[in-house]
């Protein structure tokens, strides 16, 4: 009986030391960083954020935000106008992605489990979507990372304030190298979607720098986040350029962001304007990326239709008979947008060629010259077409809208929607009218998208990702 006292006693305490680093974060910076005090902390940031100047909120959703990390006298004035622009929206979560100040270490550690503790309480973490980016981005946990890293944590009482109904994802990055930076804006990417969710980068700005120096390098480093220059970013920051202590979680979140954002820069200064030496400043930026809505509908007009039929025909004709590319510029703007499209060429109403490009990576009217050479010279499941056949031909364009993933299939729409199933380096698409002309079912349209993509037929109903697009078609 001892003994097996001793067994559940020393289990408890084993349980207990593997867990507890998951368990409640306790504040390190409570009563010096800011207020001990819940009372004062709370009138404090009631303050500053009622000194934000009026402004018109940002326009469109917010998808991240920018905001330093300093000590509230230093840095939280520049803080609340990040937050003042989602104060009582309905984020369910809360992503804060920080660097690693005291800990050297590489690739991310994500908390997965338990809370942090600020004198407002305790923001519990979101463990359902800590362990999803952890799948995803093959990051685990790692306890030095947040044992005494302030730059989460400053972040905090700032959301329990604003957004007291999120729970909170901390994510600490160690060396910010481009692999470390990729991946985990590729996990926000695949995960984020559909979902009511705000990311906080933390960072502040130059370090250390007379006023004047450090507002020149802050004024260039603000230029390249707002541009999404991510990749100069990367180099400076692998160079450990003195433009951010935060670079990796900035360039990480504008990688996230980037297709669907611009960035609107809410506040910048520096600690010179709070009472600290102008010898020696650190600069603090508060910016907002924003989601720019839906974009207007891309249309065709009969004669645009017209002229891309011609253009599409007299590639063909030029590469079979004289192995040339058919050089020519249209001036119709429509034309010049970079869009995807695909080339379908029939004979006697059966397939005999089709091939496109997906990504929007080239001016449509490109695109429909390539796609037209490919469709006859280069579908592996036909031999090229000769020049006799070219008269035969039947030629139709589909012009692809931008791809959109999606967790529920029930958003398919047979008919108007064609489908990309993806997984690892595996990928298959059918147009919309596919599923149409063979008369399929939606399971049916996803069954076949997997065996395209060189799946197992059920393959939508596990770890496979589902995109949708509509298409312009016409012959």
């Amino acid at each position: 009986m001892r003994k097996k006292i001793l067994l559940i006693v020393f289990s408890v305490i084993l349980f207990t030391s593997l867990t507890w680093p998951q368990g409640i974060r306790k504040s390190i910076l409570a009563g010096q960083w800011y207020d001990k005090n819940p009372e004062a902390l709370s009138h404090r940031i009631d303050s500053l954020l009622k000194n934000v100047k009026k402004s018109p909120p940002p326009h469109g959703k917010i998808l991240a935000l920018i905001a330093p990390h300093a000590g509230y006298i230093w840095s939280g004035q520049v803080a609340a106008y990040a937050y003042k622009s989602v104060q009582g929206k309905d984020y369910e979560t809360v992503i804060i992605i920080a660097p690693s100040h005291k800990f050297g270490f590489d690739g991310c550690s994500i908390y997965l489990r338990g809370g942090y503790e600020t004198p407002l309480g305790i923001a519990k973490i979101d463990e359902h979507l800590a362990l999803e980016l952890s799948k995803a981005s093959g990051f685990k946990y790692i306890p030095k990372a947040h044992k005494m890293e302030h730059a989460v944590e400053i972040q905090v009482p700032f959301i329990q304030k604003t957004l007291p109904q999120a729970k909170i994802v901390p994510i600490i990055m160690g060396n910010p190298a481009k692999e470390t930076i990729t991946r985990l804006a590729s996990a926000l990417k695949k995960v984020l979607p559909e979902k009511k969710v705000l990311v906080i980068a933390s960072t502040d700005m130059s370090h250390l720098l007379s006023k004047k120096n450090a507002n020149e390098i802050d004024s260039k480093t603000i230029s390249l986040i707002k541009d999404f220059k991510t990749s100069i970013l990367i180099k400076k920051c692998e160079r450990r350029e003195n433009i951010m202590c935060g670079g990796g979680p900035v360039i990480a979140t504008l990688l996230y962001a980037q297709k669907q954002a611009e960035v609107e820069i809410l506040y910048y200064a520096d600690s010179s304007q709070f009472g600290g030496p102008e010898s020696e400043v650190v600069g603090y930026l508060a910016a907002a990326l924003i989601d720019k809505g839906p974009i207007t509908e891309f249309n065709l007009s009969l004669e645009e239709k017209k002229e891309l039929l011609r253009l599409a025909q007299a590639a063909i004709n030029l590469f079979i008979q004289e192995n040339k590319i058919f050089n020519y510029k249209p001036q119709n703007p429509n034309l010049l947008t970079e869009k995807g499209a695909f080339v379908t060429l029939k004979k006697g109403g059966r397939l005999r060629g089709c091939i496109g490009f997906i990504e929007p990576a080239l001016p449509l009217y490109q695109t429909v010259i390539q796609a037209a050479i490919y469709a006859a010279c280069r579908d592996a499941r036909f031999i090229p077409v000769s020049p006799h056949e070219i008269k035969d031909l039947k030629i139709e364009i589909s012009v692809l809208s931008p791809l959109k993933k999606i967790k529920n299939p029930r958003l398919i729409e047979v008919g108007r929607h064609g489908l990309v199933i993806a997984k690892t380096d595996k990928k298959g698409l059918l147009l919309p009218q596919v599923a149409v002309e063979n008369h399929w079912s939606r399971e049916t349209f996803l069954q076949q998208a997997c065996l395209k993509a060189g799946l197992p037929h059920d393959a939508w109903k596990s770890d496979a990702d589902i995109f949708i697009f509509e298409a312009i078609v016409f012959h």
